[in-house]
């Protein structure tokens, strides 16, 4: 191998010339077929995700990790939702694409985690800032550990096979393979009827006060939603991607919302678990940060019934103008 063809040390594993792919995403409009619109968003997936892929190896900035994960995420809704209009290949992908998340998804937990914590232990008293310290410590290492594991699961020849694969389906057909599809840009629009009905059922479905499982889940919906919606708006009229994008930043907010609420949740938790430890001073610290979570994921409770209800317009309006 000469020193032209070994890779860069800060270069993503593959470039989208390798995967089969133009030097720009694909395009498509209105009057495009939905399976165009599907293999458009695999498209400008896999390069954000190949963008962020340096970052994310590296560690200089957990925003690289947050980016690669949500493409990441994005590329999987789009399959989940609509998958079949690319051919039998795509729940296979979607899978594979599951395994990466569960590796992404454990060292940006860790990272919110920490995150948050220097901020909360940042306004206690001079002298309870080394037990502090201690506690951060404590998931630094544990973040470690799920690191090295993501580091190794990018060097795989797994990740490998895996981008290939999302090449494959990204890739537009050429004029002898033209696709049949009969699906077409107006049926992307009126799917987002399906992943509103769901989301409404599931909230329908909720106790006045509800399991903090069932509200994580609720996000899921939720986050299907948007993706959905953020899918569907190239493939709108301009009226229609209006009111769509409405409906993207009600399900964006009621997203952050339910997020707070579950990072409040793993929050508290981790606290309790830190409290099993024989350094009274760390399991101090660890109960009043587990106080002030319980505290926030109160007020989220409060609250997000009222953000639920402007997703649950905004969708209503898209669909009563189809």
């Amino acid at each position: 191998m000469t020193a032209e063809t070994l890779p860069r040390k800060n270069a993503p594993s593959t470039t989208p010339a390798a995967l089969g792919l133009g030097d720009r995403p694909a395009k498509a409009g209105p009057d495009d077929p939905a399976a165009t619109h599907v293999r458009v968003k695999l498209d400008v997936e896999i390069r954000a995700l190949l963008t962020h892929e340096p970052g994310t190896k590296s560690g200089a900035d957990p925003e690289d990790l947050h980016q690669m994960r949500v493409a990441l995420r994005r590329m999987r809704s789009v399959l989940k939702l609509s998958g079949r209009l690319v051919g039998p290949d795509a729940e296979p992908v979607r899978a594979e694409l599951g395994w990466l998340g569960q590796s992404l998804g454990d060292v940006r937990d860790y990272d919110v985690l920490i995150g948050h914590l220097r901020e909360v232990v940042a306004e206690f008293e001079v002298r309870d800032q080394p037990a502090a310290r201690r506690l951060v410590s404590k998931f630094v290492t544990e973040r470690g550990v799920a690191k090295r594991r993501l580091t190794r699961a990018l060097a795989s020849p797994r990740y490998a096979s895996l981008l290939q694969d999302i090449g494959r389906l990204a890739r537009q057909p050429t004029t002898e393979e033209a696709e049949e599809s009969p699906q077409t840009s107006a049926d992307l629009v009126a799917g987002l009827a399906k992943p509103h009905r769901k989301l409404a059922k599931a909230v329908k479905a909720l106790p006045a006060d509800p399991p903090d499982d069932d509200l994580h889940a609720l996000r899921i919906y939720g986050k299907k939603l948007r993706y959905a919606a953020e899918m569907a708006k190239p493939a709108a009229k301009k009226k229609q991607a209006e009111r769509i994008q409405r409906l993207i930043k009600a399900t964006k907010n009621f997203q952050t919302v339910l997020g707070d609420h579950q990072d409040a949740c793993v929050a508290a938790e981790r606290m309790r678990g830190a409290l099993n430890t024989t350094d009274v001073e760390l399991a101090f610290i660890a109960g009043r940060i587990a106080e002030k979570e319980l505290l926030r994921r109160a007020e989220v409770r409060a609250a997000w019934r009222d953000v639920w209800a402007e997703v649950d317009q905004a969708a209503q309006a898209v669909s009563a103008r189809m």
